[in-house]
């Protein structure tokens, strides 16, 4: 299985936006609200999607991983957005095709955007992961986070509960 991984540019925010919508809805089908499934739809993650790649946050990289072209993978970095992170660079964002997951596409993005973050001087990685999506806690354990707390997300739509996955040393996910 050939993965290519590559900075995503704005014209990707529309294969973005499918495959985000894809995953969210197989990994939220028993947790999210049906509000949330119906508000979050495609032409809005598109929306969001486009300014996150038009306008960058501070330290921000997305990053894309295709197989033969097609788009199978995204992960994001970027600067803390919670105090809870205490300084750490936040994995923003990673979802993986579930045709193919478990083939090491996950692993190979949360490693280029560890380095991203050890490039930058993070002392760390941070993440928050919804409670019930069992299959993301136990990769995240399996990569060596750790669980330092609890927050509610009030999120565009839907409130979620949770964890809070550390990495204070960035060697564990390269």
């Amino acid at each position: 299985m050939e993965i290519t991984i590559r900075p995503a540019v704005p014209e990707d925010a529309a294969a973005i936006a499918r495959l985000h919508l894809a995953v969210w809805r197989e990994t939220y089908r028993e947790l999210a609200t049906p509000d949330a499934f119906r508000i979050m739809d495609e032409a809005f993650r598109r929306a969001r999607w486009t300014a996150t790649l038009s306008e960058p946050g501070p330290d921000q990289l997305v990053l894309l991983a295709e197989q033969n072209g097609r788009l199978v993978g995204i992960g994001a970095a970027g600067a803390p957005s919670l105090a809870l992170f205490e300084g750490r660079g936040e994995i923003r964002s990673l979802y993986v095709d579930p045709a193919i997951k478990r083939q090491g596409v996950g692993r190979r993005l949360m490693r280029e955007l560890a380095l991203h973050l050890a490039a930058l001087d993070y002392p760390g990685a941070a993440l928050g992961v919804v409670v019930g999506n069992d299959p993301a806690i136990a990769f995240y354990q399996l990569l060596g986070g750790r669980m330092t707390g609890h927050y509610t997300d009030p999120g565009p739509v839907w409130r979620s509960e949770n964890i809070i996955f550390v990495w204070d040393d960035l060697t564990l996910l390269m």
